[in-house]
């Protein structure tokens, strides 16, 4: 097939993929040829015959397999964000062969020797290296020949075990559905909102990817709210025994690999290092947290004059933020129109900060019509790159929402970063998108993410932009979460879709004086996934679970999270962090999001101690931090920018949780 886009670099700007051009019947040629040339590539580096360098080896490396990652890259972004049939049936076929391919390289006995023998006095250089060394150790490097068979079959195993299950999960988030057919069940959605779940004549109300339907929220109808709920929560039912296999075979390979399970395993070359700390922090939070939510379901029951269920808190807990501070959410949604927030507010909050300025380029297409592309230009007015932006669900895209590089930054390749958002906001079937707070400032988080890939500024990319540490690389995506409430960034953006006239003072008031109000339920929610997550990878080789309902059961209250009213943000059926990541994933990693929150608070404390948003404040947090990557150890990246080492206080304080 000589005329696949893959087989030769982008010509568009920034080398942005040709997704116009590109076409399912394109990716499988490019995947194998791509495989078959990086497999070469590889092994010319294997068996050059001079003494390996840093040159010949680890840089050699870093350009190799450039077909098969363009075609990955893409390929791994339309899988996520737009999965017809056929980019199913794709992914079934060359996800194991990917992980096959991956093996080839990381347990080529001949091409460690080499990697091993490198040294090199440049400490950008060594810290690649060291990367490299630790990446092969990790994939099986220095296991027998026995074991490195056992641990490819292990490695199958998992990635097609979690294919189906992101699939499973795909197709239960539209087949679970709520289907109603009288109106008046919906009682308490927006006239848009129904409009835009309108289906001849019925009303599907699709799930999103966690517990809490938003919808549960807004709806009158207690038995509908009811019917949601469970739906939601027994969504996908096969994926129990899914997860409890792969939590198994990760405990097997992680013992093959030296650790006593895979939370060890996986936590190992995080900022945190070892499974101790993890539960240190998780165990300081757990009483506080459950301590609120009882408190808090105590004031929904008054209000709602009965013991309420899983499915009323959310409504309640409305109605009690409206008594208490005479706050409603839904009010401030005429004030947060989709265009008016990214323009006026996500992006005039990078400008103030950092100085940056953004075009549109509409000659520049995406791979659906709801995707949009900007130019982004630096303060001086040099080319930056481009952020690529894709704000709507649609049954084919997954829940969620995430940023994802389409091309990373490299001074090797003297390439500029080409970035993406993703976000799952119900598109209106006319007029504009009006946004809830959360999707406000879900923009802004992810946001975070697009400037630490934007930003990036090293020379190598396999530790460009958002390359650290999973347990480090919210926190940057955290941070930038401050400036959606930020006075002249909120009044910048938060104006009337209609009227144009900017949200009433005493309205933000009110927002303000609510920030803290069902933190309890949002923390427990948010710790019983994290310790569930990390029950499922404390397991022992050789130990089965035959029941993984009962195991989450027991599992929340031996963590003393177990509370009947607040079921963990992602059950394990549709826990698609952990379970759809093959061998790893965020697997034993969820507790990562509060982790970096502790990052986070202090660094929004130091912004607020320092004036806040002017661009001094984001030239240091750029340069101290989001442009090196992961080219330094990522806690003294930290300790560059805020001068000192992390504190808990500061998020207790945020989350209301100091005793």
């Amino acid at each position: 097939m000589t005329e696949n886009p893959f087989f030769a670099p982008s010509t568009l700007p920034y080398k942005l993929p040709p997704f116009a051009e590109i076409r399912e019947e394109h990716y499988l040629p490019a995947f194998e040829r791509g495989m078959a040339d990086q497999l070469r590539e590889v092994e010319e580096i294997a068996s050059e015959p001079g003494p390996a360098t840093f040159a010949n080896t680890v840089e050699a490396l870093e350009r190799s397999g450039q077909i098969l990652k363009l075609t990955a890259t893409v390929f791994m972004s339309i899988a996520s964000s737009d999965a017809t049939d056929g980019i199913r049936e794709i992914e079934t076929e060359i996800f194991p062969r990917l992980t096959q391919h991956g093996d080839s390289i990381h347990l080529n006995r001949a091409l460690y020797a080499r990697i091993k023998q490198v040294t090199t006095e440049n400490p950008e250089e060594a810290w690649l290296l060291e990367k490299y060394r630790v990446d092969f150790v990790r994939a099986g490097a220095d296991l027998s020949e026995a074991d490195q068979g056992r641990l490819r079959e292990l490695n199958e195993e998992l990635t097609r075990l979690a294919t189906t299950f992101s699939q499973n999960l795909l197709t239960a988030s539209t087949a679970s559905a709520l289907v109603v057919e009288d109106v008046k069940q919906l009682d308490g959605l927006s006239e848009s909102a129904i409009k835009a779940i309108e289906k001849d004549g019925t009303y599907v109300l699709p799930l999103l990817n966690f517990t809490n339907q938003p919808a549960l929220a807004e709806l009158t109808d207690r038995e509908t709210r009811r019917k949601l709920y469970e739906l939601s929560v027994g969504r996908a039912p096969e994926n129990f025994g899914l997860a409890a296999r792969m939590a198994a075979l990760r405990a097997d390979r992680a013992a093959l690999l030296g650790y006593p399970n895979h939370a060890a395993y996986s936590v190992a070359d995080q900022t945190a290092k070892t499974t101790d700390a993890v539960e240190e922090m998780l165990g300081k939070l757990v009483g506080p947290a459950v301590a609120n939510a009882r408190r808090e379901a105590e004031a929904l029951g008054e209000q709602a004059g009965f013991p309420i269920e899983p499915w009323d808190w959310s409504f309640y807990a409305e109605k009690v933020r409206k008594a208490r501070y005479d706050f409603d959410g839904a009010e401030l949604r005429p004030y947060f129109e989709l265009d008016r927030v990214l323009r006026d507010g996500v992006f005039h909050a990078a400008g103030e900060l950092y100085g940056i300025t953004f075009a549109d380029r509409d000659d520049l297409a995406g791979y659906h019509p709801d995707v949009r592309v900007f130019e982004v230009f630096d303060a001086d007015g040099s080319q930056l790159g481009l952020f690529v932006f894709d704000p709507y669900a649609r049954p084919t895209k997954r829940g969620g929402a995430w940023m994802n590089n389409l091309v990373d930054q490299s001074h090797l390749f003297g390439e500029l970063p080409v970035v993406m958002n993703n976000l799952n906001i119900t598109k209106p079937a006319e007029g504009p998108t009006l946004l809830t707070f959360d999707e406000v400032n879900t923009a802004f988080h992810e946001f975070g993410h697009a400037l630490h890939g934007l930003f990036s500024d090293v020379r190598f990319p396999r530790v460009s932009g958002t390359a650290v540490p999973r347990d480090f690389v919210e926190y940057p995506s955290q941070v930038n979460e401050m400036w959606a409430t930020w006075p002249s960034v909120l009044a910048n953006f938060a104006k009337h879709h209609e009227t144009g006239e900017p949200v009433p003072a005493e309205l933000l008031e009110k927002m303000r004086a609510a920030e803290r109000f069902n933190q309890g339920f949002g923390t427990v929610e948010y710790l019983a996934a994290a310790l569930l997550d990390w029950a499922w990878h404390k397991l022992v080789p050789g130990e089965v679970v035959e029941d993984a309902e009962a195991f989450e059961d027991a599992a929340l209250e031996r963590a003393g999270i177990a509370f009947r009213l607040v079921r963990p943000r992602y059950r394990t059926n549709y826990f698609a962090h952990v379970f759809s990541g093959g061998v790893g994933g965020y697997s034993a990693g969820y507790y990562s999001y509060i982790w970096s929150e502790v990052l986070d608070a202090e660094s929004v404390d130091w912004f607020k101690e320092n004036g806040g948003l002017k661009r001094e404040n984001g030239d240091h947090f750029r340069s101290a931090l989001l442009s090196v990557g992961g080219s330094m150890d990522a806690m003294s990246a930290f300790r560059d920018f805020r001068g000192r080492d992390p504190r808990i206080e500061p998020l207790l304080e945020r989350r209301g949780l100091l005793t």
